[in-house]
């Protein structure tokens, strides 16, 4: 550290042009993010995918589908309606109401818009097809790309309001533990250039990998927070140095104290954030690669950006003093630990018994992807999808495809008894609607039946078309309604029974319910790796730092305990419906995200108040005296830490996209439990109970420092 803090002070300016032309740069492709962003990023290559690939390709099934939904329109309305879009040639087939009964209900009807693989980009042709039907009363589009797009449009509504709401707020906070407007706007300054930059180096990305709408929101919130985080820690530390020496030598001890603290805390969420790697699904890869890079970016910019501002304001980071820190704060914290002192077994009980009553909501937790109900309830497509689904009863079944292979193919005797056996082996499951097959759409009930009636050219005529439309060579495909819900336990359960059987050929499954069984099987199975980084090195890295086994311990089973509370309390709020919120499941990404961020998080507060208690005891070997000192010096800027994170991520709750509220509570509730429960009463309490085992480690030769 005192390379760079060398090299820092003694170019600066440099430092400076150069963060200029970086930020001048990726501002220009930060600007392209938003357009490129598709998809809720729940998507996993998995047999799922093969076999929509497949259906597409091989039996020339669509590959999109939207709808378009009628709501008390006349026919005459319907059938103009449907020429428009004909006239411009957008979609590769159309399926009309009036042409189709089962699309047509009372004074309800949608037709379906097919699309190919080949059409490039969904979000053009929403605004397309939109433009086509502007002005059209009761008509309105809906269908996944439709969803998709507006829940981007959203998001990027919810992040203006965000920032609307949390930056003042941050800014107070910012002003009241700075004192001077100088002081405070500088950390918002390192923030905005650490969001943007990692926009900008995110578009460089979207060549190589599909980006999630989600990631708009996740990579300001993450990246706001921590640079703001990180500049008041170095800003306090340079304020501290600032009157014992010159304005240089201020800034090269903030580097290498709080520039180090600030570098472990990156490292702690890093090691959160790439955990999430292991994790074969598109929104984790996307939520790791951004959050890293924030990271990334918030840590670069802390220690030499910062730094070379301070450098340049030449000792005014004081300028505009409207608030004088008062003295008498520091007295506060010192009686604040004192009274902690006395009673640790006290507030040890009061506040477990508090994190408690928090957990108790976790066994009711319902996890579920997020669907159109991520939108709000005011978006026209989430309107008429959820009409189109209370009408048609869209959501009660289910479609699994079934594309099996026979490498002496389908079209022969053994073959088609090959079928026909499938079909009765699927209609025989009692949660089986029905199977299409050639021979349930032809009404032949056997295989002889069936090769007589290809004898007859006319009948032939008829069949094959059928036949080319489930069976391509060695090909076959079986579509399979079943009386479940897609999004539903049963119907994961039933993908996932089928899955295992022998049927005597090479089969996959594809459709909604086996979709919604890989993504939750994949994050069920590798959770526990996903635990085992981050508990394990998280772990190591305290034990190292502290040399003690119990210090590291015992902040791994506070953050569980303080995480498992948090996850019961967004039960409470959002399952059983509370503070004005409707009812609603937990998305399935927020408790591993939540766990992922909330882990390294808090673990910057919990090295910023060890590492101060473990210098304090080096100093005189007496345990209480040195958590007494520890806990005062550092709780002032571990609230106003913590304060600033809780503001920049609660911000999040006045926003419309569920999953995305979701998260930002959790954070924010997350680290108020951590900054306040744990960090002010738990952990100075348990190194009160535990004295000078808290140092304790094997092999070492003596405890005595």
């Amino acid at each position: 550290m005192k390379v760079l803090s060398n090299l820092v002070t003694s170019h600066y300016k440099i430092i400076l042009i150069a963060w200029l032309l970086i930020f001048a740069v990726l501002a220009v492709f930060a600007i392209r993010l938003p357009s490129l962003l598709e998809g809720d990023g729940f998507s996993t290559d998995g047999e799922h995918a093969a076999v929509m690939e497949e259906l597409s390709d091989t039996f020339d099934l669509p590959a999109e589908t939207l709808f378009l939904v009628f709501n008390q329109t006349s026919d005459e309305t319907i059938k103009q309606t449907l020429a428009k879009i004909k006239r411009i040639k957008i979609a590769e087939s159309i399926q009309s109401p009036l042409e189709d009964e089962t699309l047509y209900k009372d004074h309800v009807a949608y037709a379906m818009l097919h699309f190919n693989s080949d059409t490039a980009n969904m979000n053009e042709v929403v605004d397309t097809i939109r433009e086509q039907i502007d002005g059209e009363k009761g008509v309105t589009l809906t269908g996944g790309a439709a969803i998709n797009k507006d829940i981007n449009s959203a998001s990027q509504k919810d992040l203006v309001q965000a920032e609307a709401i949390g930056l003042p707020i941050a800014i107070i906070v910012l002003i009241l533990a700075f004192g001077s407007i100088v002081a405070a706007f500088i950390p918002l300054i390192i923030g905005i250039v650490t969001v943007i930059s990692a926009f900008g180096i995110m578009t460089l990305f979207s060549g190589t990998m599909d980006l999630s709408i989600f990631v708009m929101n996740i990579i300001p919130m993450l990246g706001l927070a921590l640079s703001i985080d990180f500049a008041l820690l170095l800003i306090n530390r340079y304020k501290e140095e600032l009157g014992k020496g010159t304005m240089q030598e201020a800034v090269k001890i903030a580097i290498q104290t709080a520039g180090r603290s600030i570098i472990f805390s990156a490292i702690c969420v890093f090691i959160g954030l790439g955990a999430m790697l292991v994790l074969d699904v598109e929104i984790f890869q996307n939520i790791a690669l951004g959050g890293m890079l924030v990271v990334f970016m918030a840590v670069l910019a802390s220690i030499t950006l910062l730094p070379s501002i301070l450098l340049l304001l030449k000792g005014h980071i004081n300028k505009w003093t409207i608030i004088r820190v008062k003295p008498g704060a520091t007295t506060r914290w010192r009686n604040f630990a004192a009274f902690v002192m006395k009673r640790p077994i006290l507030l040890i009980i009061v506040a477990l018994v508090g994190l408690g009553i928090g957990m108790i909501p976790v066994k009711d937790m319902e996890l579920t992807i997020p669907q159109v109900d991520s939108l709000p309830i005011s978006y026209e497509s989430r309107q008429a999808y959820e009409l189109m689904d209370e009408e048609f009863g869209l959501g009660e079944k289910s479609t699994v495809y079934m594309i099996a292979e026979r490498k002496d193919g389908w079209n022969n005797t053994d073959g088609l008894e090959e079928i026909k056996k499938l079909e009765e082996q699927l209609l025989a499951d009692k949660d089986v609607d029905s199977v299409q097959s050639i021979f349930t759409l032809s009404e032949i009930s056997t295989v002889e039946q069936w090769e007589q009636s290809m004898q007859v050219p006319e009948i032939e005529g008829q069949l094959t078309p059928l036949l080319e439309s489930f069976v391509q060579e060695d090909k076959l495909l079986i579509p399979i309604t079943l009386d479940l819900s897609g999004a539903s336990d049963e119907a994961q359960d039933w993908v996932r029974e089928w899955s295992e059987k022998d049927l005597g050929v090479d089969m996959m499954l594809g459709g909604q319910p086996k979709f919604n069984q890989e993504i939750f099987d994949e994050i069920f199975d590798k959770v526990g790796l996903l635990l085992a980084i981050i508990l394990g090195s998280t772990f190591i890295i305290l034990m190292i730092a502290f040399k003690s086994i119990l210090i590291p311990l015992k902040a791994i089973i506070m953050n569980i305990i303080g995480l498992a509370s948090t996850f019961g309390i967004l039960v409470y709020i959002f399952q059983y419906g509370h503070f004005g919120i409707e009812e609603t499941t937990i998305a399935l990404i927020i408790p591993v995200i939540v766990f992922s961020l909330v882990f390294g998080l808090s673990m910057d507060y919990e090295v910023f108040l060890i590492s101060r208690i473990q210098e304090e005891y080096l100093k005189h070997q007496d345990n209480t005296l040195a958590t007494i000192d520890g806990l005062t010096s550092t709780s002032k800027i571990i609230t106003s830490a913590a304060l600033i994170m809780i503001v920049i991520t609660g911000a999040f709750a006045f926003t419309d996209v569920m999953p995305v509220k979701q998260i930002g509570i959790g954070i924010a509730i997350a680290i108020a439990i951590d900054a306040t429960i744990i960090r002010l009463l738990l952990v100075p309490s348990l190194m009160k109970l535990l004295g000078k085992w808290n140092w304790w480690i094997p092999f070492k030769k003596s405890n005595r420092h």
